[in-house]
């Protein structure tokens, strides 16, 4: 199995840690490691670096081979420009079209937070099994644990199998980003799960969806298979718009299977969901802290912090309080979704 990090996300609702010109995948929100460097490393218990690729947009490639020098320089498979995450897909497919068009290959986001990476790596092992067995897509979709917006939704039938305790369920249909009310309905429906954004199949089966549902498209990408150095201005033609929108809201059920999986993942989109991921570090008062921080009656903050600075938080609760060199937010962390209309300093 190939593997390509996708590494173009903004992060714009991590402001002030996330910017413009370095988004969250590359900074370090978790420890000592950045968010990519972490993807990398679980990839490297399922793979030599020789079969990692990364896409990014050239705006960010160098900063992406600065954060993963062992990848070969080859491997680097760079935007000429960004125009979301159908094109970006349709470029990497193009590009292993060439090398390995009916080996299996996994697109993984860079900037996600996976604290059970045993669970997480036989996940892919047993979609990469029943790719070759199937000749299906694989996805993995997650149980919502509250109602976001920002995520799309899976919505899933009966299970089909259990495959060394990972469960497998037919694929009935994609909703990308719900309004709040029908991701209220979508919470106690139970059928309705997070789309985790790891989908999984061949190159050339990539590429037949795209003839199928975007044919536009994909006679752009066929021109890039035929005349690589083309790639560059062919690029900036193909449709601006997710890989959600274009193919999987589109694509057969039949040609999906869907994995459930248990191995305590988050977007880290926002706040709120940055915190939710770290609960398990959090202090009496349940207030998770990357600073100096001192809270009195204070409860379930999220505080990051340079370490020579103290933080004091006194009678407050369910605040964010990110402290930069630069800027200073606080927020109530139920309106962290809405940190994305700061405008840039």
């Amino acid at each position: 199995m190939n593997f390509v990090i996708l590494a173009g996300g903004g992060g714009t609702r991590l402001w002030p840690l996330s910017r413009e010109n370095r988004p969250k995948q590359f900074i370090k929100l978790f420890g000592d490691k950045t968010l990519i460097e972490m993807t990398y490393g679980r990839l490297r218990r399922l793979a030599e670096p020789e079969k990692i690729f990364v896409i990014a947009n050239k705006k960010f490639s160098a900063m992406a081979k600065k954060h993963l020098p062992k990848i070969p320089a080859r491997n680097f498979i760079i935007e000429p420009e960004r125009r979301d995450t159908a094109p970006a897909f349709g470029l990497a497919c193009a590009r292993l079209f060439s090398i390995a068009p009916d080996e299996p290959v996994a697109f993984i986001p860079s900037d996600h937070f996976i604290s059970d990476e045993k669970t997480f790596v036989k996940n892919i092992r047993v979609a990469n099994c029943l790719i070759k067995k199937t000749n299906k897509l694989l996805d993995i979709a997650i149980a919502p644990t509250f109602p976001s917006t920002s995520l799309g939704y899976t919505k899933i039938g009966r299970k089909k199998f259990t495959d060394n305790n990972v469960e497998i369920f037919e694929f009935l249909k994609h909703k990308e980003k719900p309004d709040f009310n029908l991701a209220k309905k979508y919470l106690t429906d139970g059928r309705y799960l997070w789309h985790a954004s790891y989908y999984m199949w061949t190159p050339r089966k990539f590429l037949e969806a795209f003839e199928k549902y975007a044919p536009q498209d994909f006679k752009l990408l066929k021109k890039m298979i035929k005349y690589p150095k083309q790639t560059a201005a062919v690029f900036g033609k193909l449709t601006k718009i997710s890989i959600d929108y274009a193919i999987t809201e589109k694509i057969r059920p039949d040609d999906v299977l869907i994995i459930k999986g248990a191995f305590g993942w988050s977007d880290v989109g926002a706040f709120d969901s940055l915190y939710g991921a770290q609960l398990t570090s959090a202090d009496a008062d349940g207030n998770v802290t990357n600073a100096d921080f001192q809270g009195v009656d204070s409860s379930r903050c999220l505080v990051y912090g340079p370490k020579k600075k103290r933080i004091v938080a006194l009678g407050v609760n369910n605040l964010a309080i990110i402290d930069t060199p630069d800027a200073l937010l606080i927020c109530p962390q139920n309106r962290s979704q809405d940190v994305k209309k700061i405008k840039e300093l």
